[in-house]
C-alpha cells in the first residue's frame, strides 16, 4: 500500500472497518498498541525485540494479521522544536520498507513526549522499575495510538 503523511490521507486509506495498530518504534524494541474495532480505546500490547528488519516486519505483520489490523500508525519521534532528526529518517526509512511487504495503509504520529507520559502512568500505579522495563514500550505506543485515535475521532466533525 502506501505511506501517509497526514492523519486524513491515512484515515482516508483505512478500511471501515477493522483495528488499528500504533507502533512505538526503538533502536531495540518496538511497542505495540492496537485499538478495539471501534478505533476509540488504544490498548497496550505487546513488545517486540528487535533483530533485523525482515524478521521485525514478520512479527509485526503476523500481529497485525492475529489481531485484524487494518492500518498501522508509527510513532514519529520528532525533535522538541518540531524538526526532523536522524530518529525520524530511520522511523521514515522502516515504514517505507515495511509498505513493500504490506498492503496495509501506513500513517505517522507526533510522538513528542509519549514515553515520559507512559513513565508517569506506570510510576503512578507503582510498577516497580523492573516491570516498567519490560512494559514502557508497549504503553508508550498506546500513548501514540491513543492520541491518533482521539484526533481521528474529531476529524468527522
Amino acid at each position: 500500500m502506501a505511506v501517509f503523511d497526514t492523519p486524513e490521507d491515512f484515515v482516508a486509506a483505512l478500511p471501515r472497518s477493522g483495528a488499528v495498530a500504533g507502533l512505538d518504534l526503538g533502536t531495540r524494541t518496538i511497542g505495540v498498541a492496537v485499538s478495539d474495532l471501534r478505533r476509540t480505546l488504544a490498548t497496550p500490547a505487546e513488545t517486540i525485540k528487535r533483530r533485523k528488519f525482515t524478521l521485525d516486519a514478520q512479527a509485526l505483520l503476523a500481529l497485525a494479521t492475529k489481531r485484524g489490523v487494518a492500518g498501522l500508525i508509527l510513532g514519529l519521534p520528532l525533535n522538541m522544536d518540531g524538526s526532523e532528526g536522524p530518529r525520524c529518517q530511520a522511523t521514515r526509512a522502516f515504514a517505507r520498507n515495511l509498505s513493500a511487504l504490506t498492503a496495509l495503509p501506513i500513517g505517522f504520529w507526533d510522538e513528542r513526549l509519549s514515553t515520559v507520559a507512559a513513565e508517569r502512568a506506570l510510576l503512578e500505579f507503582d510498577t516497580s522499575r523492573a516491570r516498567r522495563a519490560e512494559v514502557i514500550d508497549h504503553v508508550a505506543a498506546g500513548f501514540i495510538l491513543q492520541g491518533f485515535l482521539d484526533r481521528m475521532a474529531t476529524m468527522g466533525r
